[in-house]
């Protein structure tokens, strides 16, 4: 039996819209009746999962968690009580900000309660509107306003993936301390070495004493292999970025906008 079901949330347990369905909602309040944990696992903060736990009926539950930043921060919900935190530091952080000034991407710096975007276009701005707290800094040239405070990750966003992966080539040893990985098909982003979605996962079903065995991950993107491949189970969307659908057990016909992630849970929890 399943205990864990570690689910992503842009263009996995959300639409297009940025919207859970209700085939999703029904499948999941169902496997949570079974007594399974539905933890969302998400590039997010975990303050930006509020508003989808409540609909969920998980906000502010004592023994239910998030996983958030990428695997940066476990929570639990009752009170956002922070239980595990392993962030950038503040110098790491200023080091992307400086050379992503060089680029023609969109910058984003997260705090655990803002996300600060600099060099933000119309475009970029539509998608994070649905999903953000955030403020631009395009008047700041360095992130000396952040110093002593806690920097889960940093992104590059470009709608031009092949640029980002570009600009991972030349930016060469200066990730080698870094964890690397791509979201959306606009972001690269960076935390801390050793600290992703997988990570995330293992330090939560190591405190609930759950076998990786037990668990599932859902996802779409490069950010949820690292789950996806330590889950017992790793399951992707229909319209999972291709290039990783063959690391994934299981496909499903569904897309995020048609239930993929109750297709899921219907067949390998409920059925």
């Amino acid at each position: 039996m399943y205990k864990i079901i570690a689910c992503d949330l842009d263009e996995t347990l959300l639409n297009d819209n940025a919207i859970i369905c209700q085939r999703n909602k029904e499948a999941i309040q169902k496997a949570i009746e079974q007594g399974v944990k539905f933890v969302p696992a998400t590039g997010r903060g975990y303050r930006s999962t509020q508003d989808i736990l409540e609909e969920l009926n998980l906000k502010d539950m004592a023994a239910e968690y998030v996983i958030s930043f990428n695997g940066a921060c476990l929570t639990e919900n009752k009170d956002n009580t922070v239980l595990n935190f392993e962030g950038l530091t503040w110098e790491t952080a200023e080091k992307l900000f400086e050379l992503g000034q060089k680029y023609d991407v969109c910058i984003h710096v997260y705090s655990p309660d803002v996300l600060y975007v600099y060099h933000v276009d119309e475009d970029e701005l539509n998608y994070i509107r649905l999903r953000y707290n955030f403020k631009i800094i395009d008047d700041q040239k360095n992130l000396e306003f952040l110093k002593g405070q806690k920097i889960p990750k940093v992104i590059y966003g470009s709608t031009d993936s092949e640029y980002l992966h570009q600009i991972a080539e030349e930016l060469g040893s200066i990730t080698d301390d870094l964890d690397v990985s791509y979201s959306s098909n606009r972001y690269m982003e960076f935390n801390k070495k050793g600290i992703n979605k997988g990570s995330g996962l293992k330090k939560l079903a190591q405190k609930l004493g759950v076998s990786m065995d037990e668990t599932i991950a859902l996802g779409d993107n490069f950010n949820d292999l690292s789950m996806i491949q330590a889950a017992g189970l790793g399951i992707g969307m229909n319209n999972t970025n291709p290039k990783m659908k063959q690391e994934c057990d299981y496909i499903t016909e569904a897309d995020n906008n048609q239930g993929g992630v109750a297709e899921a849970i219907e067949h390998f929890v409920l059925k």
